[in-house]
């Protein structure tokens, strides 16, 4: 049986944010972090909350990958505010924080309802306002932890442009293609199906015709908005599809090296295309085709894509191999047999077409290398 699970109710458009005033709640936990407060972006959530009277707390703790510590800290705050609303402010890092710690606050007194759950995207990347994934980091061990349940999908994802204007090109250019690397993984998954592949195609045209425009100017608010949709439709896809070893390896990349999430993803993507071309090149031979590329073969569509990936890296300045993200030769084959075990035990592994070996998985690190 193939199933779909669209479960949260979203809300997007200029004025989306005004639905914070018309939920029935009586306090709020804010979870965000530092720069989120002082931007003004978290007074502006505080604003619509005052407006209805409804109480509300700020855990403003949160920082890039959340560390256990943090989820920990956060969750105790949880517990002591009786708050019945959770509003997680930020890109992916505070999103999947307020997952965690209400996760983990709701297994620690489930003689209470669980609190509303509402997730305010500000980058344009994880999709994790739609998702039942949160990826938080064992910083002792140098592990990223992806937890996956239910109960970390958000009930509401308000999806207002306006917040992702002030983003860094830099930032813009990573988060995007992670949105990339989930819809493409999610459209050649093992467990991809036709619902799936309609969220996924419609995410790969967006990226292609916006990101490029929204790296060049922040402020052109059409290609904000279709990539805060596209981050958004790409997360639904892998939600219900599952992801690939692009992500295994980049959560193990990050994990040890401390390499931006969109930017691991970003160079490996194109060696995962190839190893993966046997199995899936008929799925990336239509991906060329619905871009325009050419693809009058398998191999050709797949060839054209693996260029198209690479020509936007270039174009953003993100680099196509792992020598390039600052980390030393020696340190990264000492730890090639660490990163290929953890990448083989990932959550994500199990989605992709082709199914590694360990010496496949550090064949291809050092491919990227």
């Amino acid at each position: 049986m193939t199933q779909f699970n669209g479960r949260t109710k979203i809300c997007y458009g200029s004025d989306a944010i005004e639905t914070l005033e018309k939920l029935p709640s009586k306090r709020a936990f804010i979870v965000t972090d530092p720069f989120m407060v002082k931007t003004g972006f978290a007074d502006r959530i505080k604003s619509h909350l005052d407006r209805t009277g409804m109480g509300h707390q700020i855990f403003d703790g949160v920082e890039p990958d959340p560390s256990l510590e943090t989820v920990t800290r956060g969750t105790l705050q949880l517990l002591k505010s009786q708050a019945d609303l959770v509003i997680a402010l930020g890109g992916g890092s505070a999103i999947d924080a307020a997952k965690a710690i209400l996760f983990f606050a709701h297994k620690a007194g489930q003689e209470k309802e669980k609190p509303m759950l509402v997730a305010i995207p500000t980058t344009s990347g994880t999709g994790s306002e739609v998702t039942a994934i949160s990826v938080i980091t064992d910083t002792a061990n140098g592990v990223k932890i992806p937890l996956n349940d239910e109960l970390l999908i958000p009930d509401m994802a308000i999806l207002d442009a306006r917040f992702t204007r002030t983003v860094p090109p830099g930032v813009t250019a990573v988060t995007g293609m992670d949105v990339l690397t989930h819809a493409i993984e999610a459209y050649t998954s093992r467990q991809a199906s036709a619902f799936t592949s309609i969220y996924s195609e419609y995410a790969i045209k967006y990226v292609f015709r916006y990101l490029f425009r929204a790296y060049q100017c922040g402020d052109d608010m059409e290609a904000r908005e279709m990539m805060l949709l596209a981050s958004c439709m790409a997360g639904m896809a892998f939600n219900n599809s599952g992801l690939g070893i692009t992500h295994s390896m980049a959560h193990s990349l990050g994990g040890l090296f401390h390499v931006p999430h969109g930017r691991a993803n970003a160079v490996l993507l194109p060696y995962v295309i190839r190893f993966n071309s046997f199995d899936v090149g008929v799925r990336y031979r239509e991906i060329s085709e619905m871009l325009g590329l050419a693809a009058h073969t398998v191999e050709e569509g797949t060839t054209s894509l693996i260029a198209a990936v690479r020509s936007m890296n270039e174009s953003m300045g993100i680099p196509n191999r792992i020598r390039e993200l600052n980390i030393a030769e020696d340190l990264f084959r000492e730890h090639l047999d660490t990163m290929a075990s953890h990448a083989l035990e990932d959550a994500c592994t199990k989605g992709n077409p082709r199914l590694p070996s360990h010496g496949d998985i550090r064949g291809l690190l050092e491919q990227a290398w």
